[in-house]
């Protein structure tokens, strides 16, 4: 029911450019990946907004690697999987503790500065580490200065041109190789880029739920063009719900890293009691679904809509000098974290699943690949431990550029591919509408707790919206409500099909892991029944 391609075309009669690479997106996944290919290649990087706004540009806590003499590579493993519950790919997980230190090494050689204390890089430790290995910069700005710094160095590099405010509508398939993507420029006009290798660098799905920590520009859109050009996606059920995002009236759901709890902050409900002991031996830094259900729980049990974060044992200095950020926008609001407890409430935060990809960052469609949030490499499992995305995207985004090297030319021309549907006629409900309908669905039916019930509901739902597809589509907000509709169906299906409770993932009904039936992964493909997987953790 969803087609392959959004919009009608005809590719012999598009404009048509090539480069050696696309990249599309622009966050660390993106900058990383052109700027490691664009030293002996031509790359093309798209972004639909500004270079620099992205997901990573708003990352607060930091970026997880092996540092200090008294961690290791060993036990960062060991964390990852823990939090993975079963699901995580320990080759790929091995890759992520060995290669990160290198990747941290690199981002310093392009320009970031990490926080530096007494001339050694400053280290913290966040929920479900067993150690001291975030690195952060400007104390709570960790992504925004990596943006920074790689930004810096995609606009100066010649061999990357970067089409800003420009949207990809889909990529181009022929016999199960990616030939480049339709992209839509931002007066309207088309046009076909041809490239030998394309990579997915579009980030998450935070926009798919009402309350999100995430930027709008966070819409699943590699997800879905992924989908609909028919590569597997993999265990899209598990969307992380971060614990504390700020909940106060006038406010946005900002985040409130999880640094602030690894260096001490509380939680306490509406009646000022802490709770986490009643849910989890570590505490306020057991994994994140553990204490965003927990919270979740004491609001309702208090009647209430957040519950507080508490760190005024601290310093106001030692604050404004850690958390800079987090202490000016929680002042802006009236909020002094020195002498007030935080309202905070749960929030969507990280998308575990995505598009399938091998050790080498390569889809199941040859020449696609991708890396970062898009992707679904098989380091987080069913529940990301904290930092470590950022370390996966520079990890994966060097083995992608070492693989395209390893690509021959593509030596195709333009064939009869046209798409014609005969689809006219715009939506004729306003898509502000739409995308307020659908993620109150999602919230609503497809959130932290979920049940049979619920789940079909939500499906019957989201399904009323399909018709979209059959509409003439123009704008990039009807391309994103799209791909936005495309991905809630898949983690709405994937989060009925797994019966039972493992990571992010909470059924109700199934509220016990099972992991006799259920130690596997979902595959979903367009035109497809969904596939199981049996996990490779050990």
């Amino acid at each position: 029911m969803i087609p392959q391609y959004l919009v009608d075309f005809d590719l012999q009669t598009l404009p048509r450019t090539k480069t050696d690479v696309i990249v599309i997106g622009s966050g660390i996944a993106g900058l990383f990946t052109a700027i490691q290919a664009s030293q002996d290649r031509h790359v093309i990087m798209i972004t639909k907004k500004a270079l620099l706004e992205s997901n990573t540009r708003y990352a607060q806590g930091g970026i997880a690697a092996v540092i200090s003499e008294d961690d290791s590579p060993q036990y960062h493993r060991q964390d990852t999987l823990m939090a993975g519950a079963g699901l995580c790919s320990s080759s790929s997980v091995d890759l992520l503790v060995n290669e990160g230190p290198e990747g941290v090494k690199e981002l310093i050689r392009l320009g970031t500065t990490f926080d530096l204390e007494n001339g050694e890089l400053a280290l913290t430790q966040e929920g479900a580490h067993s150690h001291r290995r975030i690195l952060h910069a400007n104390g709570d700005a960790t992504g925004y200065e990596i943006v920074r710094a790689l930004a810096e160095k995609v606009a100066e590099h010649d061999h990357i041109e970067v089409w800003e405010h420009h949207f990809v509508i889909d990529v181009i398939t022929e016999n199960g190789e990616c030939k480049g993507a339709l992209v839509q420029r931002p007066d309207g006009q088309r046009i076909f880029v041809q490239a030998n290798a394309t990579v997915l660098c579009s980030g998450g799905a935070g926009q798919l739920y009402r309350y999100t920590t995430n930027p709008e520009v966070a819409t699943a859109d590699g997800v879905a063009i992924a989908y609909r050009a028919g590569a597997e996606v993999r265990d899209m059920e598990f969307i992380q719900f971060h614990p504390t995002a700020l909940c106060y009236p006038g406010a946005p759901r900002f985040l409130i890293s999880e640094a602030v709890r690894g260096e001490g902050a509380v939680l306490r409900n509406i009646k000022g009691e802490r709770f986490m002991e009643k849910y989890h031996e570590l505490l306020e830094l057991a994994p994140r679904d553990i204490v965003a259900r927990a919270i979740l729980s004491e609001m309702e049990e208090t009647k209430s809509t957040f519950v507080y974060l508490d760190i005024t044992h601290e310093p106001e200095d030692m604050l404004k000098h850690r958390f800079p950020t987090i202490y000016e926008t929680c002042m802006s609001y009236g909020l002094d974290m020195s002498t007030d407890w935080i309202p905070v409430a749960p929030a969507a935060h990280y998308m575990m699943g995505g598009v399938k990809t091998d050790l080498n960052g390569e889809s199941s469609i040859k020449r696609l690949f991708a890396c970062g949030e898009v992707s679904s490499t098989g380091v987080h499992g069913a529940n990301r431990l904290a930092s470590n995305s950022l370390s996966e995207a520079i990890v994966f985004g060097r083995r992608i550029v070492n693989r395209l090297r390893e690509l021959s030319p593509l030596d195709w021309e333009p064939q009869d591919i046209r798409v014609d549907e005969g689809r006219l006629e715009s939506p004729r409900q306003a898509i502000v509408e739409r995308r307020l309908k659908l993620q109150k669905v999602m919230v609503r039916y497809v959130g932290l707790r979920r049940n049979k019930t619920l789940l079909l509901k939500g499906l019957d739902e989201l399904k009323r919206q399909l018709p979209i597809f059959q509409s003439g589509l123009s704008k990039r907000e009807e391309f994103e409500f799209a791909n936005m509709l495309t991905s809630s169906l898949l983690v709405t299906s994937a989060a009925l099909s797994r019966e039972e409770s493992r990571g992010a993932h909470y059924r109700e009904d199934f509220p016990l892991r099972d992991d006799e039936g259920w130690r596997k992964h979902l595959l979903q493909r367009r035109d497809q029944e969904i596939v199981e997987e049996i996990s490779d953790d050990v």
